[in-house]
């Protein structure tokens, strides 16, 4: 019998999927191909899911599972050790292959090549595609061999290689209720979604999130041609202004696999439209990320330049009620105040106010880059493992390329030059010209000098 056991994890998606593909072009009979997804909150390393993730997992394996099902193909779901589950589904199935698409996190890789050492034992083959990246991270280097510590030439570099065509999705194998009817009955069945409690429930945050997003795969085209179609030629000015929000905002669809870097890519360069290169340069920082977590596996937790361990930075607990009124939107200034209140209505804030708001808690509020790190991965429905701390470390200036340290972005004339009618706080903060709206809670000045006298005695100078 030729089964393929297809564990999927951040690819929740069918066209663009080489390892879908390839198991579908090896199945022989209805039940040849079943699929997996392991909700994996135990093994060591790897970091719990955010709340705003869990919700568009929630609804991201829901669409899968229907996706799946036209092709008749099965989705199990399970929760655990991928260690300990793998190896016991696949002789349950009496599968002969597991596939699976690359991860890049250090904990991850080690989770994936344990499994991969340990499954020939059973008797059962593997094999590992590239699902998330345009090109994987051993396979863009300096000339002296090493990886990239800077962006523009990494970005150089990849923007005139070509990363080959999407992949169709495949046909179907055949009507679903063949493919179960053929399946040994299995001990845990198919797996309960509900079980594992993804939906927040009190206070029902994911109220906005629902009338922001769809989450699934055919949303992800939708937002991406819709995107191409009626905004990126505006892109170049646009994408600074928050209240029209001129992003593309398919970022959450990349960090689940929704849409693939390939596609995106593709699709892009069907646009004659200048304004399509600097979009493709956002993906490409994308990329950097990955580049660097790859190569950088403390990225999420430590500083990247080691100087950066001298900061006398505080935690939230040394600072509480700052930390607090910064992740309420209460800090005073209007623009990252509206930013916080955007992240927490729609698990979405506008990149420009992003920038803003983690340099007002860095470097105003002198607290942790990881303390702001942790509560954008609680929030924001595109949280990933790179991007979210290689930007935080950016603004912070401890990463690679990092912006300098004086670098020191003043809120309020961010808002003059990007929101300048005010259409942007006035939607977020109603009580904004009101006695109610909070004052500032820390003079922008006088902290922006103490933050310079700070990174001067770390630096040396």
């Amino acid at each position: 019998m030729t089964r393929t056991l297809l564990w999927f994890r951040d690819d929740l998606r069918t066209a663009d999927h080489e390892a879908l593909l390839t198991a579908c072009q090896r199945a022989q009979n209805p039940g040849d191909v079943v699929a997996l997804y392991v909700l994996d909150e135990v093994s060591p390393g790897v970091r719990p899911l955010g709340g705003a993730v869990k919700w568009w997992l929630h609804h991201a394996l829901e669409s899968l599972r229907a996706d799946l099902g036209d092709l008749g193909i099965p989705l199990l779901l399970r929760a655990g050790d991928p260690a300990e589950i793998l190896p016991a589904l696949a002789k349950e199935l009496g599968a002969d292959k597991v596939q699976w698409s690359r991860r890049y996190g250090g904990p991850e890789r080690a989770v994936d090549a344990g499994i991969k050492a340990a499954l020939p034992d059973h008797g059962i083959e593997v094999e590992s595609f590239n699902a998330s990246l345009l090109h994987e991270p051993w396979t863009v280097q300096t000339n002296t061999g090493g990886p990239y510590k800077v962006y523009t030439p990494f970005w150089k570099q990849i923007s005139v290689r070509d990363p080959g065509a999407p992949l169709e999705r495949p046909a179907p194998l055949g009507p679903l209720a063949d493919a179960e009817a053929a399946l040994p009955a299995l001990n845990q069945g198919s797996g309960n979604l509900q079980d594992w409690e993804l939906l927040p429930t009190r206070p029902d945050w994911a109220g906005g999130l629902r009338e922001n997003w769809t989450p699934t795969e055919a949303g992800g085209h939708q937002r991406l041609r819709e995107f191409l179609e009626d905004q990126v030629q505006d892109y170049d000015d646009a994408r600074d202004v928050p209240a029209g929000d001129g992003t593309s905002r398919v970022s959450p669809y990349l960090r689940f696999g929704q849409l693939s870097p390939r596609q995106v890519w593709h699709a892009a360069h069907q646009q004659t439209d200048e304004a399509v290169h600097k979009f493709l340069s956002e993906i490409g920082w994308r990329e950097f990320c990955w580049h660097l977590l790859f190569h950088f596996p403390q990225l999420p937790h430590t500083n990247l330049r080691a100087q950066f361990d001298a900061y006398p930075w505080k935690s939230r607990h040394e600072a509480p009620e700052d930390f607090r009124a910064w992740t309420r939107g209460e800090t005073g200034f209007p623009w990252v105040d509206a930013g916080q209140r955007q992240l927490w209505e729609t698990g979405h804030m506008h990149n420009r106010v992003r920038m803003a708001s983690a340099s007002l808690l860095i470097k105003n509020l002198g607290i942790d880059w990881r303390e702001g790190e942790a509560w954008f991965w609680d929030t924001l429905v595109d949280a990933d493992a790179a991007s979210n701390p290689a930007n935080w470390q950016w603004v912070a200036g401890c990463g690679m390329d990092a912006a300098p340290y004086f670098r020191i972005f003043n809120p309020e004339r961010q808002r003059e030059r990007f929101d300048p009618k005010g259409a942007y706080i006035n939607a977020w903060i109603p009580e904004l010209n009101s006695p109610e709206y909070a004052d500032p809670i820390v003079d922008l000045k006088a902290s922006r000098e103490e933050a310079l006298e700070h990174y001067s005695q770390i630096s040396g100078k």
